[in-house]
């Protein structure tokens, strides 16, 4: 139930994919960014992982300079187009993508129902074409940034209900909601959980820390979570960290 995720790691090879199951996860989640994102040059590479490997597949969609609330044409349908990209590259091993939402840029925030309206859009399209592809589509609730879509439960609710697919579910981004302080309200939402990433920080920034160096109350989490059957993504900046996560996940679990 454990898979490995690190947009910490998107400038090195796939290479140190191959560790994963040696250190305990059963998953890995492909960050669609820099060296990491999939395209004809390197679906061969994880072709070769997903071969030789039991590792379960799943996708984060790129997000770097993308937006899919722009409300700039040109930069909105690109987006768009990269992220179809990257589900037609994953279709044949993996069946769930987690997409982050929109976010305002200057002019979206002079019109943020228009944006609001673009990033609805913009999620519609995707899921459109991961149905054809039979993929799930997984939105993420985001950091605490105001420009950022998604940050509180009714937000995510309002994607969910406006989008009105069935392959739309909510991916819970546990160090996420720490920073929004709104991690009981988002735990409310679970049965609508699909995935989940887990990390860890003191309540202020997105700072990726191992299980137990942060201020996130897991021993609440993992008990609300307890007839949750999806993964559990753990985002690390390293292996050793994304090991050590798992560990005291397990203890957690154990002890309940």
């Amino acid at each position: 139930m454990f898979s490995f995720s690190s947009s910490a790691m998107v400038d090195r090879p796939f290479d140190w994919a191959y560790q994963l199951e040696d250190l305990g996860y059963t998953g890995w989640e492909i960050v669609n960014e820099g060296r990491q994102k999939l395209t004809l040059d390197t679906i061969q590479e994880a072709r070769k992982i997903v071969e030789t490997t039991n590792l379960v597949i799943t996708l984060h969609l790129p997000y770097s300079d993308l937006n899919l609330a722009s409300m700039n044409q040109p930069i909105w349908e690109e987006t768009v187009k990269q992220m179809k990209s990257c589900l037609s590259f994953a279709s044949e091993f993996s069946s769930l993508a987690v997409v982050h939402p929109g976010h305002l840029s200057p002019l979206g925030m002079q019109m943020p129902d228009k944006a609001w309206f673009q990033n609805i859009l913009g999620i519609q399209e995707i899921c459109d074409h991961a149905s054809e592809l039979n993929m799930n589509i997984a939105v993420e609730n985001m950091v605490n940034m105001p420009a950022l879509f998604g940050r509180r439960p009714e937000e995510i609710l309002g994607i969910l209900e406006t989008v009105d697919r069935e392959n739309i579910g909510f991916i819970f981004d546990v160090g996420h909601a720490n920073t929004n302080k709104n991690i009981d309200k988002f735990l409310e939402l679970r049965d609508l959980i699909i995935h989940a990433h887990v990390h860890d920080n003191h309540g202020e920034r997105d700072e990726h820390l191992p299980i137990g160096n942060g201020t996130v109350p897991w021993s609440k989490v993992m008990e609300a979570l307890s007839d949750y059957k999806g993964r559990i993504v753990t985002e690390a900046r390293t292996l050793e960290e994304g090991q050590r996560s798992v560990n005291r996940l397990i203890k957690l679990m154990i002890s309940k």
